[in-house]
């Protein structure tokens, strides 16, 4: 009788651009309509000032918002009106949201059988995010970086995230689309998946879900 080995035992899965997809449409028609490039505002959202604040819970969303159109108002090159600015920055961080039917429903399936994390960057707000996608039983937990202190690719918050799940960090299989946080989690021996598409997580989990059906 052959015995098969699982390649994992749990699952630590990134949140944003891998289950949660935003809708940038308005910001982009404003960044056009000021004379921005593609993306100026999501850049100058997540300056290193503020970037560090928010990721560790010490911006709420009315502060974010109102120093983005500062700094957005500030700057020397292409610089909105303070009111365009101030549109702007509503509109980052405001902007619509969904989770990824073809994801959650992956997660779903294999949290039946080995646990899942979500392990993320993100902000003091996330609850409330999460419940807005009926997504708060989707994990077995999750770990925010504005909750435990620590940011990815920091080392501190995989082993977090290995611990909530009761597994050993070399027993995790870590999905991501930051191609940094992935190699830092395979620096502590995870397995790691750099994420651009579903196929990418179907094909990640393709052994288990087998074993499971």
């Amino acid at each position: 009788m052959t015995t098969t080995i699982r390649p994992f035992d749990a699952v630590l899965t990134d949140l944003d651009g891998v289950i949660r997809l935003f809708d940038h449409g308005e910001l982009n028609r404003l960044e056009r309509a000021a004379g921005l490039p593609a993306g100026h505002t999501m850049r100058t959202a997540f300056h290193p000032e503020l970037r560090g604040p928010l990721l560790l819970g010490q911006l709420g969303k009315a502060e974010w918002q109102a120093r983005i159109a500062e700094r957005l108002a500030a700057e020397s090159a292409t610089t909105p009106e303070p009111a365009a600015a101030a549109e702007l920055a509503a509109a980052f961080t405001s902007a619509p949201f969904r989770a990824d039917p073809a994801i959650v429903s992956l997660l779903r399936a294999v949290r039946e059988h080995v646990p899942v994390v979500v392990v993320t960057n993100a902000t003091a707000w996330l609850d409330a995010d999460l419940a807005a996608m009926e997504l708060t039983g989707l994990a077995d937990a999750v770990v925010n970086s504005a909750e435990v202190g620590a940011v990815k690719p920091e080392e501190r918050i995989y082993r977090i995230a290995a611990e909530r799940a009761r597994v050993a960090p070399e027993r995790c299989l870590f999905v991501d689309d930051t191609a940094g946080n992935v190699a830092a989690a395979r620096a502590l021996g995870m397995t790691g998946v750099d994420y651009r598409e579903p196929a990418d997580l179907r094909n990640a989990l393709a052994y288990l879900l087998k074993e499971l059906n």
